[in-house]
């Protein structure tokens, strides 16, 4: 998915949810909505730019393509070009593709195909690929005591290639395979931060480049009303996965494990929804590269301190939010409803089961401001606090 990051996220998000479906109400147009962008994150600096949502109908005013060309001038990596394009096609049927190109550094080029009812329903279809170099990525070291004085910086180079095929057992369960590959190596960085390659050489995936190949198993159980903006229900995710690490000739074989539970509990009137999530993570091998490992810290889990920030072989992490309806009001004829949601995340990272500890669990309390309308439009802000000051993160989905 797409990141337009920022205020106007939530502003993009709602004007083009109500192009879309004004548009589906009028003949085929074009809708176009300059947007003023603005943002701050603890690993990727400032923001400030614009961004240009245009939506095109086909001539019975359903959404065919949703174009976002943007302009950002970040504080760190300089001026940012991005279009990022939408193909929306019945039955769910999905393209997405995204050309970046910075001032310094960082390149990326993305594309995904999605089609959930392959075959007149009976199967979901996923492929893909990207490039990209993230210039202000961090490594702090390995565990969940490392401290914030181990910060250094890189540049993320990765090339990936995916797919995934599933088969419905019923409407509410899915059982698919997949395989992945992954290239990754690490760079200079673009922040005066230390250099990771030169303060942790000898952790696995620091020097050197590293080929991924991955083969995984999923099953998948979900009764929530709705994909992308769910009232009620539950949704469970459980998958096993065997790697190999073809540059890696002494120990290339690892395997990895999750389980994640996400239950939503709507009151009656639905004005306010009680969301938790637990997830259970697991890595078996020796010599695993640490970007292959678990890690908290980001827009998903532990909000309060930037991506990536505790990393290690295994993970337990619970966050609970309520999603409280504050308003609700009109953009070019259809309803757009905003929420606050106060949130609390916590959770560790550790080498081996044996080491959990409720001691060492982190917390980070935060508050979270969405604007939806529905039923496929998401955009939200979150600010988390925590002991290293906080973070702000913005995108186009409810985090989980």
């Amino acid at each position: 998915m797409t990141s337009l990051r920022g205020i106007g996220a939530i502003f993009a998000c709602l004007l083009a949810g109500a192009g879309m479906l004004w548009g589906a109400a009028a003949r085929a147009d074009t809708q176009i909505f300059p947007i003023p962008s603005a943002s701050t994150s603890r690993n990727d600096g400032n923001d400030v730019g614009l961004i240009v949502p245009i939506l095109m109908t086909d001539p019975d005013g359903e959404l065919k393509y949703l174009l976002a060309p943007m302009l950002i001038k970040n504080s760190i990596v300089g001026t940012r070009g991005t279009l990022n394009v939408f193909r929306y096609d019945s039955g769910g049927r999905q393209m997405q593709f995204i050309g970046s190109f910075t001032e310094r550094i960082e390149r990326k080029i993305m594309f995904n195909y999605t089609d959930p009812a392959f075959s007149n329903g009976r199967y979901f279809l996923n492929f893909g690929g990207a490039f990209f170099k993230n210039a202000t990525a961090r490594f702090f070291g390995i565990g969940q005591a490392t401290p914030e004085s181990n910060e250094t910086n890189y540049t993320d180079r990765e090339a990936r290639a995916n797919w995934r095929f599933g088969i419905y057992a019923n409407e509410v369960t899915q059982i698919s395979v997949s395989q992945r590959f992954r290239q990754v190596s690490l760079q200079e960085g673009a922040t005066d931060l230390p250099f990771t390659v030169d303060r942790f050489p000898t952790v696995d995936g620091v020097t050197g480049e590293s080929l991924i190949f991955g083969n995984r198993a999923t099953f998948h159980y979900d009764t929530r009303n709705n994909l992308v903006s769910p009232t009620d229900g539950m949704a469970i995710t459980a998958y096993a996965e065997i790697n190999q690490n073809i540059r890696n000739g002494d120990h290339p074989v690892y395997s990895r494990y999750e389980l994640e539970v996400k239950k939503l509990f709507p009151s009656e009137s639905k004005r306010a929804i009680l969301v938790m999530r637990a997830d259970i993570q697991a890595t078996l091998g020796t010599q695993v590269p640490f970007f292959e490992q678990s890690s908290l810290g980001g827009q998903n889990n532990l909000r309060g301190y930037g991506v990536d920030r505790f990393i290690d072989k295994n993970l337990v992490a619970v966050s609970i939010e309520e999603r409280i309806h504050i308003a609700r009001t009109k953009l070019a004829g259809v309803t757009a409803d905003f929420e606050i949601a106060p949130f609390l995340d916590t959770g560790q990272v550790f080498n081996d089961f044996k080491d959990v500890s409720f001691k060492d669990y982190r917390m980070t309390p935060g508050m979270g401001f969405r604007g939806i309308v529905r039923p496929n439009m998401v955009g939200r802000i979150d600010y988390g606090y925590s002991k290293e000051g906080g973070a702000i993160f913005a995108g186009l989905d409810f985090p989980y």
